[in-house]
């Protein structure tokens, strides 16, 4: 007898591996089936490859002046000219180069060649049957057309056209070429120079659009750059054709080229339409700024600023200099006037200076005879004649003397003040200079800018022009695409290994899927785990279709499982005056009658005196199974007092030592027929009869009768079925037993599987 007083949810490997070890035949079934599978799998598929290319991305020059101060500008950058190999990638992988590339191979129409019922291979280039459309049906197709045809040996076409899953058109028996006239548009079947006459021939053509085509492509193609620091770009496609691979990777490259060179060109001719019309517009900028420096020389009368501020101050400094000598001569001539002007001086000598202009030498001849007056005068009297004569003379001679000072004061007069005018006349062209040169050089700088900005754009202009002739792909090809000599698709060993793993896979996630989805349980482990109620012992299932397994001289591996729940009964009733067990279920069906016939059949098989009491008396099949003739049963008894115990009891044809009592005709009153004396009076009198009286009662789960009755039984077998009880059953019995409504209870499991038994060769 076990009993399990707590659940485990851990899993136990050791009882995982004996379970899956009985059950090895699911493993063998699955990896055969699988290893068929996998050689199944081998012969559809087609060995798949890995193509490569790679691209490296050339670094446009950013020196673009003629000095400099150019080099710091490129025309290029105003309209895009630089970008990085990330910008490379985008365009390499956008959708109009892919669209291109799928317009130049024709990739929008897949062939794909049936060699048999499971073989298929894709064809390209070498296609035995072709389909042949406007192209404008391709611009505009947003549906995927299938054609499936069919050629007999006699060349008789057959065709199933279909649109997104949906019957388009068909047609049978037409000799090529066939004309199919749909809603998209009208489409031609024809064979090709590949096509072998005589053979019939397979084959699906898929018809998409460039758009869809392109995109499909973009899925399929790997576009990236192999290295954070790497200026290349590398490209993978993989597929089962490789011609098909490598024309695709070398058209993706050749149609990146030829968009990078016509956005060049493009970019160039729009840097040359520009510099060409900047060009003129500095034409005549460079013109209206010489016309302008012009101007402004003629307006200020000079030919060079720095000429001019140079003569200028050296003018300047002559005009000085003449400036101070006429003052000079000027105050002298005023001094020698003021001289002889006072009569105290007229016979004294004038102060003699160079400085007194025409009238110096008239001086020097004065000066001479005032000083022979003197002399004279010093030694003659004052009437002398000759002193007399030599006064008049001089007298005269001052006369002269001092019209002349006047006249030579008037002219230095008129040159001291011409003089003073040039000065200043000189000293305001002076103070006009630093204005006139702000204002030349700023024409001058602007006129020197436009010079320097025309001969760049001349520069330029040539440049551009020999960028336009000369227009070069950015994406200098590496490789060009090639295969890899491995496939990609994993090789046949490893396929093989791979469906044997998953045959020996498909049992467990089977066994455990159904674990997880069912609700009833299977072992007497598992039921072990889930209550803590005493389990007698289980019964196995058995081949035999006899209800009574426990015979005389039986020696099967149930009758064998009946006696081990019997040794584990007497365990439980431990006292002589106990000796009335209940079996009883939670529903019908569980086996509590076929567990009540062969318990009562055990214990008489030991000599002892048992009677099987039917008190089903709702649904009686104790006397169906025993194929027991209709007599006086159990509710008559009770129901009546014109009946005796002995009336009901009645010889067991089955087994000696062992008697009967059918459950009688159901009553409509069967709950309170149960709780009537009677039943103790009738209990009181078999304890008294029998060792062992054995109830086959109602389901507890269904009616409260079991309940009743036990308050007349010493013990309770509670049957419970593999595969048929639910865990819902489960956790009501485990909910029934704590409550101890059913005396010594204890559980008996019907139904499980021969191999699961105790053992002792009783397989």
């Amino acid at each position: 007898m076990n009993s399990n007083n707590s659940q485990n949810n851990s899993i136990n490997i050791a009882e995982l591996f004996h379970e899956y070890k009985s059950k090895w035949y699911y493993f063998a079934i699955s990896v055969f089936v699988f290893l068929i599978l996998g050689v199944a799998y081998l012969y559809i598929r087609n060995t798949i490859f890995n193509v490569h290319a790679s691209v490296l991305i050339t670094q446009e020059d950013q020196s673009g002046g003629a000095n400099q101060m150019m080099k710091q500008f490129n025309m290029g950058d105003m309209f895009g000219g630089y970008s990085s190999v990330d910008d490379e990638l985008v365009m390499m992988a956008s959708h109009t180069v892919l669209r291109n590339t799928v317009k130049d191979l024709g990739i929008e129409k897949t062939y794909i060649y049936r060699k048999n019922l499971l073989k298929k291979e894709q064809k390209y280039k070498n296609q035995p049957i072709e389909l042949l459309c406007d192209n404008a049906i391709t611009d505009t197709l947003r549906s995927s057309l299938l054609f499936k045809v069919k050629v007999t040996e006699d060349e008789l076409v057959s065709i199933k056209a279909k649109a997104n899953n949906n019957d388009l058109i068909e047609v049978e028996d037409k000799r090529f070429p066939v004309t199919l006239s749909t809603e998209y548009g009208t489409f031609v079947i024809n064979k090709t120079e590949h096509f072998k006459t005589g053979e019939s021939c397979r084959e699906d053509i898929y018809y998409i659009g460039y758009d869809e085509a392109a995109e499909n492509l973009s899925e399929n193609t790997a576009i990236y750059i192999p290295s954070k620091n790497a200026n290349a770009i590398s490209l993978d496609f993989q597929t089962s054709n490789m011609a098909y691979g490598k024309d695709i990777l070398n058209t993706i490259i050749k149609n990146y080229n030829t968009k990078g060179i016509e956005n060049k060109r493009i970019k160039d001719e729009r840097s040359a339409k520009f510099i060409s019309n900047r060009l003129e517009s500095l034409v005549n900028e460079l013109d209206a700024s010489e016309e302008l420096i012009e101007a402004y020389k003629r307006s200020h009368n000079i030919a060079n600023i720095g000429a001019e501020a140079s003569y200028q101050f050296g003018r300047k400094n002559t005009l000085e200099s003449q400036l101070i000598a006429s003052e000079t001569e000027f105050e002298i001539l005023q001094m020698t006037r003021d001289f002889i002007a006072n009569p105290s001086n007229n016979y004294s000598m004038i102060p003699y200076s160079s400085g007194a202009g025409a009238a110096a030498s008239i001086i020097a001849t004065y000066n001479g005879l005032i000083a022979e007056r003197i002399k004279l005068e010093n030694n003659a009297k004052a009437n002398n004649l000759a002193l007399q004569a030599l006064s008049k003379q001089i007298d005269a001679l001052r006369d002269n003397i001092t019209e002349t000072l006047n006249k030579s004061y008037e002219t230095s007069l008129v040159r001291l003040n011409e003089l003073r005018k040039q000065v200043r006349d000189s000293q305001a062209k002076l103070g006009e200079i630093p204005a006139q040169e702000r204002e030349y050089v700023s024409m001058k700088r602007h006129q020197s800018v436009k010079e320097q900005l025309y001969l760049y754009l001349l520069q330029q202009q040539e440049e551009t022009t020999l960028n336009i002739a000369n227009a070069m792909a950015r994406g200098i090809v590496v490789d060009e695409a090639y295969v890899m000599s491995i496939p990609v698709s994993a090789p046949k060993k490893k396929v093989i290994f791979i469906f044997f793993i998953l045959g020996l896979i498909a049992p467990i996630a089977y066994f455990y899927m159904r674990n997880l989805l069912r609700n009833k349980f299977e072992t007497k482990d598992e039921l072990e785990k889930k209550t803590s109620i005493p389990i007698l012992g289980e019964i196995c299932t058995s081949k035999r279709s006899d209800v009574l397994v426990v015979k005389e001289g039986g020696s099967t591996s149930v009758a064998e499982l009946f006696r081990l729940v019997r040794s584990n009964l007497q365990f439980i009733l431990n006292d002589q005056s106990e000796k009335v067990i209940m079996v009883t279920s939670t529903i019908s069906g569980e086996g509590k009658s076929f567990i009540s016939i062969n318990l009562a059949s055990s214990f008489a098989l030991l000599g002892k005196k048992v009677c099987l009491i039917g008190m089903d008396i709702r649904k009686p099949q104790l006397a169906n199974y025993l194929n027991l003739p209709a007599s006086i049963g159990l509710t008559q008894y009770l129901a009546s007092d014109k009946y005796q115990i002995d009336d009901i009891i009645m010889k067991s044809p089955v087994a000696e030592n062992m008697d009967i009592i059918q459950a009688g005709p159901v009553p409509p009153n069967p709950a309170e027929l149960l709780l009537t004396e009677k039943v103790e009076q009738l209990f009181a009198n078999l304890r008294q009869r029998y060792d062992y009286i054995i109830i086959d009662s109602a389901p507890v789960g269904m009616v409260s009768d079991s309940f009743t009755l036990s308050r007349v039984t010493d013990a309770t077998v509670y049957v419970c079925r593999a595969n048929y009880s639910t865990f819902s059953e489960v956790k009501f019995f485990n909910n029934l037993y704590p409550t101890a409504r059913l005396k010594k209870m204890a559980l008996v499991i019907n139904g499980t599987k021969s191999s699961k038994g105790y053992g002792y060769g009783y397989k």
